[in-house]
């Protein structure tokens, strides 16, 4: 998934998985363990990423920009040295953006039809 700055709008769906990488990341900047337990929690379990799809991912997000990894550390007694952490960049909340969006039409669709009843709750 190539994403140049001025191709946002024809960008392909993200697959789910890295649509909640990112959605874990656009709360604030987080390290691999924090985004796979935040995408548990979110998910009430339904959905955990195994580490290996979750590093894979990551590294399709930093080659596509849509993700960066943070330099600054934080401070010495809430970090682990061996932790990275990831922030997401402009053009990956855009990305991310736009794939709500997308979704969302998809949602007004399936309501018109009956196939939802009710808005869910975030």
């Amino acid at each position: 998934m190539s994403v140049g700055p001025n191709n946002l709008d024809s960008h392909e769906p993200l697959t789910p998985a890295m649509f909640h990488v990112l959605l874990a990341l656009a709360g604030e900047d987080l390290h691999g363990y924090a985004i796979l337990k935040e995408v548990e929690l979110r998910t009430s379990g339904k959905v955990k990423l195994s580490t290996g799809t979750l590093y894979g991912i990551i590294k399709r997000l930093l080659a596509d920009g849509l993700i960066i990894e943070r330099r600054s550390r934080p401070a010495e007694a809430n970090d682990d040295e061996r932790r990275r952490y990831y922030r997401l960049t402009t053009q990956g909340r855009e990305v991310a953006t736009a794939e709500a969006e997308r979704m969302d039409e998809l949602l007004s669709v399936a309501r018109a039809r009956n196939l939802l009843k009710r808005p869910r709750p975030a």
